[in-house]
């Protein structure tokens, strides 16, 4: 039977098949989808081996059945069942190559075309008996079993090792039969154990058509999962770039995403950046100057996510985090003045941790608020876009952060930002300042601001 199967179609059972290069990370996902499939092909195979033995069990034994001490289906039952219970205890343990899973289909078709087989043997009946019992039906349910793994080189072996076995079963029974058994009468070959080879083709010929449809039925159903599987750990490794919001605009958007697409917002900006860090960068490996923005990130990505903001973007030795741009809010301010002051407390214990073991000098962490109208745009080209914040209030934000500078400040945020976050519910966590009338380089009028932190 092996020499029907085509010699790759063989050697490469259970192995990838050829095809646009899978990475390492998507293999392994396609690879624990089908032990898990394995799994459950051997669990429903125990189940009908339970259910064939409970049926033989209880139902009545035929009045024209012989006695025998030797009967050929609980052997074989107890055979199938010993085997699937080794099956099921190798595919737990990982071990199912590919010539095993051969093995396997082999097996499953010799054993139901045997008990076929034996049918005219325990009925003392000619071997035409054989091929008249409605036990043949099964041959679809094995075959039909491969499906349950999506690879359709496995129903197709399973329906060409059906086809050749019932091809071999007819052969011994014209063998075993005198010429005269072959008939062409329909009637004859339905009331006597006459064989009608018109009747085996149809059976050989429907084995086959239901084969080609579910290794095609797989087949297509193979390339949507393997598709599936590399966007999904293509999606989940691109979320790890992006934040979860923007993550969600993008998946979630009903439409293909275009160049220019806008909304406004009325959001509120929060830009950080970490004092000191050229003249630490310049006394520390670049590999330390990493573990340090890593450290300092981690820090500060669980805060802000906390406070429902969005971090926009890593700008080196800062951060650009907006709260009510990806998704309206009303209490957008409340919630970057809150999350503010706990960047700020975090950022002390922070920069003490960071400032031992070098000669860098002090690292410390400043830090603006600002709210207002702001847009939340789509740009690039058809080939590469990217989310991004435009308006007055990012550019404020990242002007008032350096002027921390010249307050001695560490937290600063307009006199309007803070009243529109006192009206959101938004309560200072410590005493604040208020600085009137001070002149920001680049803002055309003097602004009234309020240090969180100074």
């Amino acid at each position: 039977m092996c020499a029907m199967l085509p010699k790759t179609l063989f050697s490469h059972l259970g192995a990838p098949e050829h095809g646009p290069r899978i990475p390492r990370r998507v293999h392994k996902l396609i690879l624990e989808q089908e032990a898990r499939s394995e799994r459950l092909i051997s669990w429903v195979q125990l189940m009908l081996v339970g259910t064939f033995s409970a049926l033989f069990a209880i139902a009545p034994r035929p009045a024209d059945a012989p006695m025998s001490m030797v009967e050929p289906v609980p052997i074989a039952l107890a055979a199938y069942a010993l085997f699937t219970l080794g099956r099921l205890a190798l595919s737990y343990r990982g071990f199912m190559p590919g010539w095993l899973l051969v093995a396997s289909i082999l097996l499953d078709t010799a054993l139901l075309i045997g008990l076929i087989w034996s049918f005219h043997i325990q009925y003392g009946q000619p071997a035409a008996f054989s091929l008249k019992v409605p036990t043949f039906l099964y041959i679809f349910v094995f075959v039909a079993l491969r499906a349950l793994r999506f690879d359709h080189r496995f129903v197709l072996s399973a329906g060409l090792f059906a086809a050749a076995g019932w091809i071999i079963l007819l052969l011994f029974a014209l063998s075993d039969s005198p010429p005269e058994a072959v008939t062409r009468n329909f009637v004859t070959y339905m009331t006597s154990n006459a064989i009608l080879l018109g009747a085996e083709f149809d059976k050989i010929f429907t084995v086959l058509l239901m084969t080609a449809i579910l290794t095609l039925a797989v087949w297509r159903a193979r390339k949507t999962l393997l598709t599936a599987v590399r966007e999904q750990a293509a999606g989940r490794e691109m979320r790890r770039f992006l934040s979860e919001g923007v993550a969600e605009a993008i998946t979630g958007s009903e439409t293909m995403l275009k160049a220019g697409e806008a909304a406004e917002r009325n959001a509120a900006i929060v830009m950080l950046d970490i004092r000191g860090f050229t003249r630490f960068s310049t006394t520390v490996t670049p590999k330390q100057v990493v573990a340090m923005l890593t450290s300092f990130h981690a820090r500060i990505v669980p805060i802000v996510e906390a406070h429902g903001g969005v971090v926009d973007k890593f700008l080196g030795d800062g951060v650009m985090v907006t709260f009510g741009a990806v998704a309206p809010s009303k209490s957008a301010a409340a919630d970057a003045l809150s999350a503010l002051e706990a960047i700020m407390d975090e950022a002390g214990e922070w920069s003490a941790s960071q400032t031992s073991g070098h000669n860098g000098g002090a690292l410390e962490v400043n830090g603006a608020a600002v709210a207002g109208p702001v847009v939340f745009a789509t740009l690039g080209n058809a080939d590469r876009l990217e989310y991004t914040v435009i308006g007055e209030a990012v550019n404020l934000a990242a002007k008032l952060e350096k002027h921390n500078k010249v307050e001695g400040t560490r937290a600063l945020v307009p006199a309007a930002t803070f009243e529109a976050a006192l009206a959101a519910g938004y309560r200072p966590s410590s005493a604040v300042e208020r600085r009137v009338a001070r002149r920001i380089i680049g803002a055309p009028e003097p602004l009234d601001l309020v240090a969180l932190r100074a």
